[in-house]
């Protein structure tokens, strides 16, 4: 199958990303031999309050990059099925017009219940779209808010999209979005209160901009809808990575980006180990049998664990 997707097969890519948002066995091995093909394409994470218009965004967005001759992937993040713990919206109804496009690749993955919106195996994704080839990935999350802030831990440039009523909730999410936005778009911006939105959004950039060396954040107005402020979005994400070249931050941004991913798979790995252990372990599962209890608390539980010399092995598969 990754012959196949490396040699442009997008069954294979669709069955390859069934693979990763399954959590196969066989994704270590996977995403050993993808890595190494990756590292080209440009990532945008989009994320804002639910009928922001962030599909609508995406779909523009879409358009515009095709017209530019860039292949572009999608990757929509939708709260989970209770039952079947697949995406719930499915593919965005706005972009199918783009589902005929071989230049386009649009899937929908559910968040499966993952801090932050964000399903565990989007960073997985998007390195499966850069080894297919891929120009630029979309990133669309669920929403906005503290819980929506590891979408800078995935994206070269976040677009933070509001809408005129985000005025009264601005100064509440201020902290997390200045800490995620690389541009603001204001979009339905013919609605009563656009231009408030976006003078305390101004405000709000100028102070934080601190000694002036660090990237200015745009913010733009739009109605996406109607095609209208599109194209200074598309200059403002040249803009962020021309500035991110310029001053090597494109470069710690991979360093950083490599660190936190390589966390993320060893606490998800040992995670998974001591699952297992809580399952088959018959020395673990007293432990947390005394913790049920009451006999023991969690604290002293973790600690006599993490002593047990047996368990401790058995955790890092020694024999």
């Amino acid at each position: 199958m990754l012959d196949r997707m490396f040699a442009g097969d997008r069954l294979a890519l669709s069955r390859l990303i069934t693979l990763v948002e399954n959590d196969d066995p066989v994704v270590t091995d996977i995403m050993e031999r993808v890595y190494p093909k990756t590292g080209r394409c440009y990532s945008i994470g989009i994320t804002g309050p639910p009928g922001a218009g962030k599909s609508t965004l995406a779909d523009k967005l879409i358009a515009i990059f095709r017209s530019k001759g860039l292949t572009t992937a999608v990757i929509a993040v939708d709260p989970s099925s209770p039952f079947s713990g697949g995406a719930v919206l499915g593919d965005r109804i706005r972009m199918q017009r783009h589902s005929l496009d071989d230049g386009v690749f649009i899937r929908s993955v559910g968040t499966r219940g993952s801090h932050g919106g964000l399903s565990r195996a989007t960073r997985a994704i998007i390195r499966l779209f850069d080894a297919f080839g891929m120009d630029v990935v979309i990133l669309e999350t669920v929403g906005v808010g503290q819980t929506e802030l590891d979408v800078v831990d995935i994206a070269d440039t976040t677009i933070v999209v509001l809408v005129p009523e985000s005025g009264d909730t601005i100064q509440t999410m201020k902290a997390g979005l200045m800490e995620i936005a690389d541009v603001f778009v204001v979009n339905k911006a013919d609605r009563e209160g656009a231009d408030r939105v976006v003078s305390d959004l101004t405000v709000m950039v100028q102070m934080a901009r601190g000694d002036g060396t660090s990237w200015s954040v745009p913010v733009l107005m739009s109605r996406a809808h109607q095609n209208v402020g599109i194209e200074e979005i598309y200059n403002a994400l040249l803009s962020h990575q021309a500035f991110c070249r310029q001053n090597g931050d494109i470069d710690k941004q991979k360093y950083d980006l490599r660190l936190i991913e390589t966390m993320d798979i060893l606490v998800d790995t040992i995670r998974k180990r001591l699952e297992a252990l809580a399952e088959q372990d018959t020395s673990f599962k007293q432990y947390l049998a005394q913790v049920a209890r009451g006999t023991m608390n969690p604290y002293e539980a973790a600690k006599e664990i993490l002593k047990n010399e047996d368990l401790k092995r058995h955790l890092l598969n020694l024999s």
